[in-house]
């Protein structure tokens, strides 16, 4: 049989191209290595952040085109999946807090140290914070669930435990060495996270990825009653929510062992994690830095941090979201869907020529 389109991986991304290109009337197979829903890529787990960059305009404006590709979502599949629990940025520096002022002066607030340590006692500050209360929280593996559902009502097929071995084009169309015989499809998107080089080199100029395991941790608050907005401090660069039912997650970003993602072994290294340990003792009063539990998970770098979402002829790319891109999940979805359909391009920042 022969697909309009054929996704590579069943992931957040490779989901919402599958419900945007079937929504658009395109016949859709998405083929799995794994299962749905597993956890070797960068799509498991409970919870994202969801925010703003705070001084980066064009970041921040495709944060606000996402927002409502979420509610939209919520909709079709009848779950709550974005809650604005508020989000604050700190360590900043003097000319990120003026672009904050210029960027989120409706939307955002500067306050004092002191101001924000009696807002939120369980954090410690030194500089100026940066609250912007329509950040908060995605729930991502319910994302991705929704995503699946909505792309099945509309046609998409998935096909789990079906690695792609290789791809080439013949005859017009792109042939997918698959286990039980060749897929053939008229375009292809790779959304394959760390594992898009080994498919597309060669196919199209990607940057270089450096695959890394990052080794964040879920922490236990001191007190039940502190409140715990989605939060990145700058200095080091560290992220952190609150999640339900599992405490405060606090990660260091992206500072992990690069690794091979089929032969990573979940486990911290040992020196990266005491680091980590450390940190919080020294900047989060609320948090009890010996009750914790430590989490893996995958970021695949590109080495400016920015995604890859571009086309090359029946060949289409979302990769390289560097721990970053879960927020724009949706609008990721949209991009691709106006990639094989014709329509606009993705962001220029996105393509293979930086």
């Amino acid at each position: 049989m022969t697909y309009d389109v054929a996704v590579i991986g069943a992931g957040a991304m490779g989901s919402a191209a599958a419900w945007a290109l079937a929504a658009a009337g395109r016949e859709v197979v998405v083929l799995e290595q794994f299962t749905l829903g597993h956890e070797r890529g960068g799509s498991h787990g409970a919870t994202r952040l969801y925010r703003a960059a705070v001084d980066d305009a064009g970041i921040a404006e495709l944060t606000e085109r996402a927002r409502p590709l979420w509610r939209e979502l919520e909709a079709e599949s009848g779950e709550t999946l974005l809650e604005e629990t508020g989000g604050i940025d700190h360590g900043m520096s003097d000319a990120s807090i003026e672009a904050f002022r210029s960027l989120h002066a409706a939307t955002g607030a500067v306050l004092s140290a002191a101001e924000a340590a009696e807002r939120w006692p369980g954090f410690r500050f030194e500089t100026p914070v940066l609250y912007q209360p329509g950040s908060g929280r995605l729930y991502a593996e319910r994302a991705v669930h929704a995503l699946q559902v909505v792309a099945g009502r509309s046609g998409a097929e998935f096909r789990v435990q079906s690695p792609v071995r290789s791809l080439r084009t013949h005859d017009g169309l792109v042939e997918l060495d698959v286990p039980g015989g060749a897929v053939r499809a008229r375009h292809v998107v790779v959304t394959a996270g760390p594992w898009t080089p080994r498919l597309v080199g060669g196919l199209v100029p990607l940057p270089p990825f450096r695959v890394t395991q990052e080794q964040p941790r879920f922490f236990a608050p001191l007190w039940d009653e502190l409140e715990w907005p989605s939060f990145v401090h700058h200095g080091p660069t560290s992220y952190g929510l609150y999640e339900p039912g599992s405490g405060v997650k606090v990660g260091l970003h992206a500072t992990g062992p690069e690794v091979d993602p089929d032969t990573r072994d979940f486990q911290p290294e040992p020196e990266r994690d005491a680091a980590l340990l450390q940190y919080v003792e020294q900047w989060y009063p609320g948090l009890d830095p010996h009750r914790s539990t430590a989490i893996s998970c995958l970021y695949d770098n590109t080495p400016t941090s920015d995604f890859v979402i571009d086309r090359a002829g029946p060949v289409t790319v979302a990769a390289g979201f560097s721990g970053q891109g879960f927020k724009f999940v949706p609008l990721v979805g949209a991009f691709v869907r106006d990639l094989v359909t014709g329509g606009a391009p993705a962001p220029r920042r996105f393509g293979f020529q930086r």
